[in-house]
């Protein structure tokens, strides 16, 4: 299935303000292309203020973007995989934060979508988010625990009303903007640390405190600020199954899809920059390519390589989605871990290749083809669950995988 097209945002165009969101009116990726072009619009002054990208955020909730995973039975599109993909691409292409804020709440929504169903409290949380469009953020590194999500400090503690929570959470992106919060934690006080479940509160549930600031390279529009997490809530806010299945079979898999979907967006704009400059120059030198031309056909192949890799594995994923076996299987979960890392360092890689074709041009900040934006926004990809985390736990359980003995294996 043909996946991360070059013509999804080929041309922002803003919609007049009166154009109300009508699904049966406009497809999904053509209310995405809108809600890009207001990213694109407000990209420069997100990135220069550090500030939380609210037009495209907004404009997401207008045309429905925020419930489009949501299925039809309880008011959403039933998004696929590969939607909520081209969804990241397009916004990675417009403005990173945008992207990252949007994939990082879709991959919330899928946890919600394939592990609530059977409870009241999140199908209507489901009815919710499609009606309202409600904003989800993720807390899942807390105190000292590296990013090691597979470990938790805080824990639930059950209470005569209901749950409590209370939870030193060094990263919340964009917590302070957030409709809600889906967050992990030990299953009680007794509990070891990989014993965790999965929790999510509504605004009216919590107060975060904050702790630390986010004043970074970039994604600076993510607003990804520590906070102390204090929240209650019903027991049933809690899902039924254990979060070690959850992050096997939805969490890590969607999140890196859809991560590695926005950093290609990112490649794709800084290529697109690079072949204008290319065509600029050689038009200027009688037909003459620059001197970085060559960079401009490495960065081109490297997004190639790139968005091919995503389609893989958007593939693969799709082919064993509710197949429970098959997504935790060694194979498969040591190949989306590896997509997410080879992702992450080819993405930078292709934004390099794409400023050393434009040269100083590219390393201005002003001028229409500056990179520098897309290259320090693309830096924070293989340090987001770091890649030297990811390879020291795949080197140790690939050692019990038998190297394949034919290439049909």
């Amino acid at each position: 299935m043909a996946i991360i097209t070059d013509n999804v945002v080929r041309d922002f165009t803003l919609k007049p303000a009166n154009d109300k969101f009508s699904s049966e009116a406009m497809p999904l990726m053509q209310r995405v292309v809108h809600v890009a072009a207001i990213a694109a619009a407000d990209a420069e002054s997100v990135d220069r203020e550090a500030r939380f990208p609210k037009a495209a955020i907004d404009a997401a909730r207008e045309y429905g973007l925020l419930g489009a995973q949501i299925p039809i039975e309880f008011g959403g599109e039933s998004a696929s995989i590969h939607d909520i993909a081209e969804m990241c691409y397009a916004l990675g292409r417009a403005c990173a934060s945008t992207a990252m804020i949007v994939a990082m709440h879709q991959t919330k929504v899928a946890c919600l979508v394939r592990h609530g169903r059977g409870s009241a409290w999140h199908e209507q949380l489901m009815r919710r988010i499609a009606a309202e469009q409600m904003l989800l953020a993720s807390s899942t590194t807390e105190g000292n625990n590296g990013g090691n999500i597979r470990s938790s400090a805080a824990a639930i503690a059950r209470t005569e009303t209901g749950i409590s929570l209370l939870r030193d959470a060094t990263v919340i992106s964009y917590g302070a903007e957030a409709d809600g919060v889906m967050t992990i934690a030990r299953r009680a006080d007794d509990a070891g640390a990989s014993d965790q479940v999965l929790v999510v509160f509504t605004k009216d549930d919590y107060t975060l405190t904050p702790t630390l600031g986010w004043e970074t390279l970039g994604m600076r529009g993510t607003c990804s600020t520590g906070f102390e997490l204090r929240a209650s809530g019903r027991a049933d806010q809690v899902f039924a199954e254990a979060y070690d299945r959850i992050h096997a079979q939805t969490m890590t898999p969607v999140a890196h899809l859809s991560w590695s979907s926005a950093w290609a967006g990112i490649a794709a704009a800084a290529v697109e920059r690079a072949q204008a400059f290319v065509r600029k120059a050689a038009r200027g030198a009688g037909g003459q390519m620059p001197p970085g031309a060559a960079h401009f056909t490495s960065a081109k192949r490297s997004l190639t390589k790139l968005r091919a890799m995503i389609a893989t594995h958007l593939d693969a994923y799709t082919a064993h989605e509710f197949d429970e076996r098959a997504l935790t299987s060694l194979d498969f979960q040591s190949s989306i871990n590896l997509l997410k890392v080879e992702a992450s360092e080819l993405a930078v890689e292709t934004v390099m290749s794409a400023m050393r074709a434009c040269g100083l041009s590219g390393y201005r900040n002003d001028g229409d083809f500056t990179l520098g934006r897309h290259l320090r926004d693309v830096l924070s990809a293989p340090l987001m669950i770091n890649n030297d985390r990811i390879l020291a736990n795949i080197g140790t359980a690939n050692l019990m995988s038998p190297v394949p003995a034919s290439l049909r294996d």
